[in-house]
C-alpha cells in the first residue's frame, strides 16, 4: 500500500497533516478552516465523548443543549466577554435567499434582513446564563450542574486539522452554586476530572496549572488548564476550567433567594474539552509509521487477520479467529476480524499499523497445526507466538501493558524535554534550541509577559499547581518573584 508518511524529524507539521488524512480522521472540507471528520477519526472523538460523559455523569453532571444562535445584545452584557470573542464572532444578518434574475443563482434578499443580528456561538456562557435566570430563584434550586455536547465556530484566520478550525465540536460545562466556595471547588474538580481523563485513557502526562491575567478566558475570575507536551517540544493546552466569579450572574440578573430569605447572585463555573485532544493523541504518541493509539481509546483493539491460500485454510482459521472474537467481546474489548479477500496480509498489516490499532493476531495453517497465534504489539513492534488456550488471557494483559508503556514514553520524553532556566540568557537559549517546557521566574506583570512572548515566541502556559515554589528574581526584568511559572512554546 503506498500509504508513506514524511518523518517527524524531516517535517514535523506535514508528518501531522498527512498522517490526519492517510489514517483516516478527517480532511479539509469545501469550507475554508473547516473539516470533515471521518468515520475512523469520529469513533476515536466518540469514545473520548463517551468516556468523559460517564466521569461527568458520575460527578453529578445533566447534559442539555442550548441554540446554536446567539443575539447579538447578549454578548454586550459582559465587557470582557464580547472583547475576548469580538474578533472571532460568525455573525447571521439575513434569514433569506432569492433567485438572482441578473447573475443567475441565489443571492441574499436585501429584504430579510434581521432586526438583530444573531452570532453563530463561540461559546454559551451568554445565552446559557439567560436560560438559567428562569431556571434559578431559591436555594433549593442550586447547585445547578449542566453540560451540553455541541458544536461552536470561532473564526479562525490560520487552521490546521484538529488543533485549530473555525467549526469543532467540544462539549461545555455550564454550573451555577450558592456559595463562592463550591464554585472554586467545581473549578478544580473538573480540572482534576480532565486531568485524569487524559493521563488514564489518552496515556498523556499532563500539568496542572492558573492561567497568567493574560491568559485567563474572557469573563472568568480564575482560568485553570492541564498542559501537555508534544512531540516536538511545544506545548498543547488540553483543557480548561473556569471560575467565573458572579461576573455572568451579574450580567443576566441570575440571583436566588438564600436560607434566609435574602437575594444574592450566584457563583458559576465553566469548562470544557474539544476536539483539540484528537490533535493531542496524534501528536504525542505516533510514530514514522502512523497512529499509535492508548487501547483505552482506541475503536479497533485488537485485530485478527488470517494468513492463508485455499478456501479451506480460511474456513479452518475462521472457527478460530471466530471464537477468539467472541471471547474477547465478551470481556468488552473491541476486536475486527478482517478475512476480506481484496487485500493481501501484508497489505492488511501495514493499514492496522497506520490506523494504531493497539494489538494484531495472525493467524495461518502453520498456526493452527502448531496451536498457537502470533501476536503483534503496536507501540514496540514486538511480535511473539503465544499458545491458543492463553491467548484471550494473554492480550487482556497486554493491552493493559500496551496502555501504560504509551503513558511512560511519553511521561519520560516530558521529564527530559523539561528545562529550569535562571537567567534571561539561559532562557532564550533553552527555547530556540531544545524547546519543550521551561521553568523560570517572572515578576507577575503582563507587561513582562508581552515582552517574552514577542522576543522569544514562547508564552506562560501555566502557574503550576501543587508545586514548591521559591522566591526569586525576575529572568527579564530582575524584580521579585513569588516562583517559576511554566513556558513553553505553544499550538
Amino acid at each position: 500500500m503506498s500509504k508513506a508518511i514524511p518523518s517527524r524529524s524531516e517535517d514535523y507539521s506535514l508528518w501531522y497533516n498527512e498522517l490526519v488524512k492517510k489514517a483516516g480522521l478527517a480532511e479539509n472540507s469545501p469550507v475554508r478552516g473547516c473539516m470533515v471528520i471521518k468515520p475512523y477519526g469520529f469513533a476515536i472523538w466518540e469514545k473520548m465523548q463517551q468516556t468523559l460523559d460517564k466521569m461527568f455523569k458520575e460527578t453529578g453532571h445533566s447534559n442539555a443543549y442550548f441554540p446554536l444562535f446567539i443575539p447579538k445584545s447578549f454578548f454586550s452584557k459582559e465587557a470582557s466577554h464580547v472583547e475576548g470573542f469580538a474578533k472571532e464572532c460568525a455573525v447571521v444578518t439575513h434569514y433569506r435567499l432569492k433567485n438572482d434574475e441578473v447573475n443567475g443563482g441565489v443571492m441574499v434578499d436585501p429584504d430579510a434582513k434581521l432586526e438583530e443580528e444573531l452570532i453563530v456561538r463561540p461559546t454559551s456562557e451568554t445565552v446559557i446564563w439567560d436560560s438559567y435566570k428562569n431556571w434559578i430563584q431559591s436555594y433549593r434550586d442550586l447547585p445547578l450542574l449542566i453540560n451540553q455536547w455541541a458544536n461552536v465556530v470561532r473564526w479562525e484566520m490560520r487552521t490546521r486539522l484538529f488543533l485549530r478550525t473555525a467549526e469543532f465540536l467540544w462539549q461545555e460545562g455550564h454550573t451555577a452554586h450558592a456559595t463562592r466556595q463550591e464554585a472554586e471547588e467545581e473549578t478544580v474538580q473538573m480540572l482534576n476530572v480532565y486531568a485524569e481523563f487524559a493521563e488514564n485513557f489518552m496515556a498523556l502526562p499532563v500539568t496542572k496549572g492558573i492561567k497568567t491575567e493574560n491568559e485567563r478566558f474572557a469573563g472568568a475570575v480564575e482560568t485553570y488548564c492541564i498542559e501537555a507536551m508534544m512531540q516536538d517540544g511545544k506545548a498543547l493546552q488540553a483543557g480548561t476550567s473556569h471560575f467565573l466569579g458572579q461576573n455572568f450572574a451579574k450580567a443576566f440578573d441570575v440571583k436566588f433567594a438564600n436560607k434566609e430569605g435574602k437575594e444574592e447572585y450566584v457563583w458559576g463555573t465553566s469548562w470544557g474539552v474539544s476536539t483539540r485532544l484528537m490533535g493531542a493523541l496524534i501528536m504525542a504518541h505516533s510514530d514514522d509509521e502512523g497512529l499509535v493509539l492508548p487501547p483505552n481509546l482506541a475503536p479497533i483493539q485488537v485485530v485478527i487477520v488470517p494468513i492463508y491460500r485455499k478456501d479451506e485454510e480460511l474456513e479452518k482459521i475462521s472457527e478460530v479467529a471466530e471464537k477468539f472474537a467472541k471471547e474477547l467481546r465478551a470481556k468488552n474489548i473491541s476486536v475486527q476480524y478482517d478475512k476480506r479477500d481484496t487485500h493481501k496480509p501484508g497489505w492488511k498489516f501495514a493499514e492496522y499499523e497506520l490506523k494504531g490499532v493497539p494489538v494484531r493476531i495472525a493467524i495461518g495453517p502453520k498456526d493452527l497445526e502448531k496451536g498457537t497465534v502470533e501476536i503483534a504489539r503496536r507501540d514496540t513492534k514486538e511480535k511473539q507466538f503465544v499458545a491458543q488456550d492463553q491467548t484471550v488471557d494473554h492480550i487482556i494483559t497486554l493491552l493493559d501493558q500496551i496502555q501504560k508503556n504509551i503513558y511512560q514514553k511519553a511521561a519520560t520524553f516530558k521529564e527530559a524535554n523539561t528545562h529550569q532556566a535562571d537567567s534571561y540568557e539561559e532562557f532564550k537559549e533553552l527555547i530556540e534550541k531544545k524547546g519543550g517546557f521551561v521553568y523560570a521566574h517572572w515578576d507577575g506583570t503582563s507587561e513582562t509577559e508581552e515582552k517574552i512572548k514577542e522576543e522569544t515566541k514562547a508564552t506562560i502556559r501555566c502557574i503550576p499547581l501543587n508545586s514548591n515554589q521559591e522566591e526569586g528574581t525576575c529572568i527579564y526584568s530582575g524584580k521579585p518573584s513569588k516562583g517559576k511559572v511554566l513556558f513553553a512554546k505553544a499550538y
